[in-house]
């Protein structure tokens, strides 16, 4: 997707970045509110839903539709997430956050959208020392950068998913990561054993 185009898409979905991420980097995000449209109903039976949504999900849940590079970016988060050792939470945790900082956009500078330096599909800030922009736009190497953060939370496991995701991020709207919840938990059910 050229340049121009994937800004008046993202200008369309209403997209507006105000800042990076934590565990080195500390953000202030742009809420960009629920994304409107029918909640759908998920059975996350494969792994088991308990894992997946230990907690339940918190609020009105949110859901878009991926295309063909979001699911490919969803498969990526969960093979770093299985190459670092650690369970389906953590995909689902890693996609929901991804779902809120980029809706699973792989994203480059969005010019005056984009607040500060953040980059690829957490908004990772190289000034914040998460790496250097070629390392922050590779899937796999900002999962793993974000995994990293997530294991320094103590109690991550036993969390609610916007609790977890916050502390790594620590986003001016820190409520705003358990909207997706459901849509990510359905995601790696769907992906995590294919």
């Amino acid at each position: 997707m050229t340049s121009m185009i994937r800004k008046s898409v993202l200008g369309v979905a209403g997209l507006a970045f105000a800042g990076g991420v934590f565990a080195g980097p500390i953000a202030a995000h742009a809420d960009t509110g629920p994304v409107t449209g029918k909640p759908v109903a998920v059975q996350a039976d494969k792994p088991d839903s308990g894992k997946l949504i230990p907690h339940g999900v918190q609020g009105k849940q949110s859901h878009i539709s991926l295309n063909d590079e979001q699911t490919g970016n969803a498969k990526a988060i969960i093979a770093a997430t299985k190459k670092a050792g650690l369970p389906e939470r953590a995909a689902v945790i890693s996609i929901a956050t991804s779902l809120q900082e980029s809706k699973l956009e792989n994203l480059g500078h969005l010019g005056d959208r984009n607040d500060h330096d953040s980059l690829g599909l957490f908004q990772q800030r190289p000034s914040s020392g998460w790496g250097t922009p070629e390392q922050i736009t590779d899937p796999e190497y900002s999962t793993t950068a974000f995994l990293k953060g997530l294991k320094q939370v103590d109690g991550w496991q036993d969390m609610p998913l916007t609790e977890a995701a916050q502390t790594v991020q620590v986003s001016a709207y820190p409520d705003a990561y358990a909207q997706w919840e459901k849509q990510a938990a359905h995601i790696v059910a769907q992906h995590w054993n294919s």
